[in-house]
């Protein structure tokens, strides 16, 4: 076995004595244990989680599918880009969604806004999904669908060829695609990428880097 078990541990005795967990002499990855635990994993705010390290290529079309649970209105959900300009991003800005796409020929935004600023940004879960097809963008948050004009029609493919980066992204990181800096506070769960009839749910366990994130432990209240 080479991966940590996604669990909780306590109680733990060597020898007949307790071993003191709340103070060890080095701590990698390990988050606290809750009273009552949801599906999901929790991002601390100060960090991200990279997938895919040899790069994701976005193209033409691409469907991303997600949940979030946030009490903060800000915050960057998911980063594809390219060292050029072609790149997609989801990010939450003053309590709206933006979906940002650029082919290459400039970047074009769809925006959903709820009625009020801390209407997704109220400790529930809110469904989204986000769909590029060719140039052609749309957004549907609780159902809602938003679509935007793109009047760059000849530009279709968003080559990209970097990882997938969820809830942030290291500083010396390009995003072409997100406005915010500001890594995710909350929680994610079921995040699936759709090419065509292929359909790839991410397990954040598996990423390549974690930094503020920890998988299969997420809240079942903001704490």
């Amino acid at each position: 076995v080479t991966h940590s078990i996604p669990a909780c541990i306590g109680n733990m005795t060597i020898n007949s004595k307790q071993l003191d967990e709340e103070s060890p002499a080095s701590i990698f990855a390990v988050n606290k244990c809750y009273v009552t635990v949801q599906d999901g994993t929790f991002f601390d705010g100060s960090g991200f989680a990279a997938l895919v390290r040899e790069g994701y290529k976005v193209r033409s079309d691409v469907n991303i599918t997600l949940e979030f649970r946030t009490t903060v209105v800000h915050g960057v959900l998911l980063g594809v880009s390219s060292a050029k300009v072609d790149a997609i991003g989801l990010e939450i800005v003053k309590g709206k969604v933006l979906f940002h796409v650029n082919n290459g020929a400039g970047r074009i935004t769809a925006i959903y806004e709820p009625r009020g600023t801390n209407s997704l940004c109220d400790g529930k879960w809110h469904k989204l999904q986000a769909n590029k097809s060719k140039h052609r963008i749309s957004l549907i948050i609780d159902g809602n669908l938003v679509q935007t004009d793109n009047p760059y029609i000849q530009s279709t493919s968003a080559d990209t060829n970097n990882p997938i980066y969820v809830g942030g992204y290291p500083a010396d990181v390009k995003q072409n695609c997100l406005t915010s800096k500001i890594s995710f506070h909350g929680c994610l769960r079921n995040l699936v990428l759709t090419k065509g009839q292929q359909a790839e749910l991410f397990d954040f366990s598996r990423a390549f880097d974690l930094r503020g994130v920890f998988p299969h432990s997420c809240p079942g209240a903001e704490h």
